[in-house]
Order: structure tokens, then C-alpha cells, then sequence
């Protein structure tokens, strides 16, 4: 089946969930699901990403006949992730500390002793929001703009100040 008939399909789904299917509500989610939870474990975490999906779920169930275009769902539910984890982050006021990362060890080549998971919880959630979608989901600065809900010129202010910032914390291992 061609990519275009997959999204004709979940769109087919996603009305009959508006129209209060439950059973078509999780076979939209089950669909998305794995792209929601890599997405919610870039900005909070390994531990917490599962929780805010399905945090989100029920918020997404509860507002499904706002959206007005079912062809957008995965947008849709992305950006509920988004501002889930937010709150999220927001409600336990993860502060990571900057000796976190570790020191760099005997080795003249940085990446073993890397952990990547840690310089991202260095950025605040919605840098690392965009990092994801930028280099894991390959999404335009429209389309990020879009679903964390900022123009084009912010996300792209957005991925400068997180590589900067990322740059600054590498610089410090050496």
C-alpha cells in the first residue's frame, strides 16, 4: 500500500473515532504510537515519555472533534505530546545539573563515554522539541513550526540556540 492510501486510511479511522468510536480511536493512536513516544522521549525522558503519551490521549480523546482535518492527526497529537511534556517538566521541575555528563575519559575520541541522553536534558524542553523533529522525524521548519505551534523563524532561533548551547557543553569536556 502506497504512503498516500496509509493516510487516507487513518484519516478514514480518525473520523470514525470523531464520530465516538473507541475502537477506531486506538487503532489511529496504535498507529502513531511509536512516533509519539520517540518524539515525548527526546524532550522528557526514557522514564516519563510513555506516561505523557497517554496523558495525551486522553486529552486528545476528550478534544477530537476539534480537529477539523483528520488527514493531520499525527500533527495533532504530536503537538498535544509537545505541550504535555511541557507541563510535565513544568510539575517536577527536572533541573539536570551540568556535571551530569561526566568527564571525559583517557580516550581522545569523545563519543564513547557520550551520553547523548543527558547534553539533551541540558536543553530546555522546547529546543529539544525542535532537535527532534528536526533530526529524527526530518520535518521542514514550517511543518515543526506547525506542530509545536511557533513560526518558522523560531524554530529555527529555537535549533540555534540548542546547538550553541550543545556546542558550549562539548567545548567543556575537552
Amino acid at each position: 500500500m502506497s504512503l498516500m492510501g496509509m493516510e487516507d486510511d487513518l484519516a478514514r479511522v480518525v473520523r470514525e473515532a470523531q464520530a465516538g468510536s473507541t475502537d477506531a480511536f486506538g487503532l489511529a493512536t496504535t498507529q502513531c504510537w511509536n512516533g509519539l513516544v520517540r518524539f515525548a522521549r527526546s524532550v522528557v525522558g526514557e522514564a516519563d515519555a510513555e506516561d505523557a503519551v497517554q496523558d495525551a490521549l486522553l486529552s486528545a480523546w476528550r478534544g477530537l472533534g476539534s480537529l477539523d482535518d483528520a488527514a493531520k492527526f499525527p500533527q495533532w497529537m504530536t503537538t498535544i505530546v509537545f505541550h504535555r511534556c511541557l507541563r510535565m517538566r513544568r510539575f517536577w521541575r527536572l533541573q539536570v545539573a551540568l556535571d551530569g555528563v561526566g568527564e571525559r575519559g583517557a580516550s581522545q575520541d569523545p563519543a564513547p563515554d557520550l551520553d547523548v541522553a543527558a547534553l539533551l536534558a541540558r536543553l530546555p524542553p522546547r529546543q529539544r522539541a525542535v532537535l527532534h523533529l528536526t533530526l529524527v522525524e526530518g520535518m521542514t521548519d514550517t511543518e515543526i513550526g506547525r506542530v509545536l505551534q511557533m513560526a518558522p523563524g523560531s524554530v529555527r532561533a529555537q535549533r540555534r540556540r540548542a546547538r550553541a548551547r550543545l556546542a558550549r557543553v562539548l567545548e567543556k569536556r575537552r
